[in-house]
């Protein structure tokens, strides 16, 4: 079974792709970027910008029926990586307690300039 799953509290995709897919057990976010879904605002503080990247994230596992704790793997796309710390700090206090494995990696460039993407895997 495989079916798009979309949130309206997440930006609607700037692509030809979805929010996210929910194949079997298995839910693949794609990249969220820090932009506010009412003011259409980037954010540009890299702590604030990873948790609405974040946020934009569990909406979207929850539109799935999921929850935080079904995240098992995040892909952390950084514009510099000397925003690691900052990221980290709110990426911690975003997960509270659950570790899902991660990689966090800089990038050359962002769609629109941001300073952070965040996607994520769950399962059921």
């Amino acid at each position: 079974m495989i079916k798009t799953i979309n949130s309206e509290k997440a930006p609607k995709a700037i692509g030809p792709y979805s929010q996210a897919v929910l194949a079997n057990d298995t839910l693949y976010v794609s990249g969220q970027l820090p932009i506010n879904v009412i003011t259409g605002e980037v954010i540009q503080d890299i702590y604030r910008a990873t948790t609405q990247c974040l946020e934009h994230i569990l909406s979207i596992v929850l539109e799935a029926g999921l929850q935080k704790e079904n995240i098992v793997k995040c892909h952390v796309y950084l514009k510099d990586l000397k925003d690691f710390t900052r990221m980290n700090e709110a990426y911690d206090v975003f997960f509270d307690g659950h570790k899902p494995a991660r990689v966090a990696m800089e990038v050359a460039r962002l769609p629109r300039d941001v300073l952070v993407e965040i996607d994520c895997i769950a399962v059921l």
